[in-house]
C-alpha cells in the first residue's frame, strides 16, 4: 500500500514563491533567438551518429473554444483549411526531419498534445498515424499517448485513435463542478467524461490519465473533493493535478478570471493538502510535481527503480531518450541542445517549407549547464543527489563545486526538507512537495528569471 503523505501547511506557505517547473534546464525563458542554424544542424548530426532511442512530440494547437485558464499555445476556431494546411506542414516536417535520423533509431514514445489533438476528424487522425508509420521506425512496445477533450470526442474518434496506434490517453477534466465550469468557459458534465473513459477502456487503451486543476474560480476543498470522488470511480492509472498558474501578463484571457471568485493562497494550500493526502491514501504514489500513479503503474515503478526521467511532457519512464518536436511551438531536446519551432501558426507553416529544422529559439548547453541539469534532474526525479557517483560520472568534486548551493540549502535542512551529509543530498517526504524550491539554488539563471514563473504552490 502507498503510504499517505502528511502535508505541513505552515511549511508550504513559507516556500510559496515564483519558480520554474524544471521540465528543462536551462528553462525555456532562457532560450535564445540568435543561434546559428549551422550550430543546430551540427548538433543534430552528432546526435544521429548512434541509434539512440527517440521520442516524438506533436503539437496540435487547435481548439473550438478558449478555456479562460489556459496557458497553452492555441489556435481558436473551426476552419477546415487551417487543419489541412497544418497537416500538410506536419507531414512535410516529418519527411524532412526523418532524413536526418540514424537508420536504426527506434521511436519508443509518441505524445500528441495541444490545444486539442482530438479536434482533428477521425480520418485526419488516421492520416497522421499513417504518416508517422511511413517516416519512422516504431518500437513494438511503443508508448503512444494523446490528450483528449471529452467534449469533442465520438466513439469513431476513439476507434481512429486506436487504428492510428494510440494506446494511452489523458482526459482533460479540470473540475466537474458546473459553477466552476461556467466560470472558466468549459462546460463538461461528468457523464461526458465517464462515457469517453468507457470507450477508451473498450478500445483496450493500456493507460488512462486524468488532468485536474485546483485554484480555479469558486473551488473549495469540499467541491474539489467531490470531483476527486467522481473521477476516482473511473479508476485512472495516473493523475496530473496542477495548481492554476495565473499569468495574465502572458495569457491576457486569464484577466477574465480575476476577482473575488479565485481562491486565495490559504484556500489553494488547503486544497493541495487535501489532494495529496487523499490520493496517497487511495493507493496512488506521489511521483512529484503534481503527478500521481497507481503503485503498479510503470511511472511508479520507475520512481522506485531510479529510472524516472523528466522532460517537456512531464515525467517519463524512458531513459536516454531524445525528443524531436513537430508542429508550432514544439520543443526538441537532444544532448546539448534545445530547439523550439516557431510559435505562431503562419510562421510555422512558412518555416517548414524552408528548413529541415525550423528555428524560433534554441539553446546550446555549456559544460556548466550540463552539470547543473544533471543535478537538478537527479533531485526532480530521484529526490537524491549522490556526491561520489556524480563526481565520478562528471569528473568534478561535486561537494566542492556546490559549496555555495549547499550553504543556501542549510535553511531547508533545518526545516526538514532535505538531509545533507558527506554522501549527498536526500529530499525528505515533506521536501518532495517542494522540489521546485529545492532545485532553485542550483539554477544559475534564476535571478534573471524573476517574474517569469508561476508560484511553486
Amino acid at each position: 500500500m502507498s503510504q499517505p503523505i502528511d502535508v505541513d501547511l505552515d511549511l508550504i506557505r513559507k516556500y510559496d514563491v515564483p519558480g520554474p517547473r524544471y521540465t528543462s534546464y536551462p528553462t525555456a525563458p532562457h532560450f535564445r533567438d540568435d543561434i546559428e542554424s549551422d550550430q543546430v544542424l551540427t548538433a543534430i548530426r552528432a546526435n544521429n551518429e548512434q541509434a539512440r532511442p527517440l521520442s516524438l512530440y506533436f503539437h496540435i494547437p487547435f481548439c473550438q473554444t478558449l478555456c479562460w485558464y489556459c496557458g497553452c499555445t492555441t489556435v481558436i476556431g473551426k476552419n477546415p483549411s487551417w487543419t489541412e494546411s497544418y497537416l500538410q506542414a506536419l507531414e512535410q516536417e516529418m519527411r524532412r526531419k526523418s532524413q536526418w535520423l540514424h537508420d536504426d533509431r527506434q521511436v519508443v514514445q509518441i505524445h500528441f498534445g495541444g490545444g486539442t489533438p482530438t479536434y482533428l476528424e477521425p480520418k485526419e487522425i488516421r492520416r497522421i498515424g499513417r504518416s508517422i508509420e511511413e517516416n519512422f521506425n516504431l518500437s513494438e512496445n511503443i508508448e503512444f499517448s494523446v490528450e483528449v477533450d471529452p467534449r469533442r470526442v465520438t466513439r469513431e474518434h476513439v476507434e481512429a485513435l486506436r487504428d492510428a496506434g494510440f494506446n494511452r490517453a489523458s482526459l482533460g477534466v479540470q473540475d466537474n463542478n458546473p459553477r466552476v465550469q461556467e466560470a472558466v468557459n468549459r462546460i463538461q458534465p461528468f457523464e461526458m467524461t465517464e462515457r469517453v473513459a468507457g470507450w477508451l477502456r473498450e478500445a483496450q487503451f493500456r493507460s488512462l490519465n486524468i488532468d485536474l486543476i485546483y485554484g480555479l474560480p469558486h473551488q473549495t476543498v469540499k467541491s474539489f473533493d467531490k470531483t476527486l470522488s467522481e473521477v476516482l470511480t473511473l479508476q485512472p492509472d495516473r493523475f496530473a493535478i496542477y495548481t492554476y498558474a495565473h499569468v495574465p501578463w502572458i495569457k491576457p484571457a486569464q484577466k477574465l478570471l480575476e476577482g473575488d471568485a479565485l481562491p486565495g493562497p490559504e484556500q489553494k494550500l488547503a486544497m493541495q493538502k487535501h489532494i495529496v493526502e487523499r490520493l496517497t491514501g487511495e493507493g496512488y504514489d506521489y511521483i512529484g510535481m503534481d503527478h500521481y500513479a497507481r503503485r503498479d503503474d510503470e511511472l511508479a515503478r520507475a520512481r522506485r527503480n531510479g529510472t524516472l526521467r523528466r522532460n517537456f511532457q512531464g515525467y517519463s519512464t524512458a531513459a536516454g531518450v531524445d525528443i524531436y518536436g513537430f508542429g508550432m511551438s514544439s520543443i526538441s531536446q537532444i544532448e546539448g541542445l534545445y530547439l523550439q519551432n516557431p510559435k505562431d501558426h503562419q510562421g510555422y507553416l512558412e518555416a517548414v517549407q524552408k528548413e529541415d529544422f525550423p528555428i524560433h529559439r534554441a539553446y546550446l548547453l555549456s559544460e556548466e549547464d550540463e552539470l547543473r541539469r544533471r543535478w537538478i534532474m537527479s533531485l526532480m526525479c530521484h529526490a537524491r543527489l549522490e556526491f561520489s557517483e556524480m563526481s565520478r560520472v562528471l569528473g568534478v568534486d561535486i561537494a566542492d563545486h556546490l559549496s555555495e548551493e549547499l550553504a543556501q540549502l542549510r535553511s531547508m535542512e533545518e526545516d526538514g526538507l532535505v538531509e545533507i551529509d558527506e554522501q549527498g543530498i536526500t529530499v525528505t517526504d515533506r521536501g518532495r512537495l517542494l522540489l521546485r524550491n529545492i532545485c532553485m539554488p542550483f539554477d544559475a539563471y534564476i535571478e534573471s528569471g524573476e517574474g517569469r514563473y508561476s508560484r511553486t504552490v
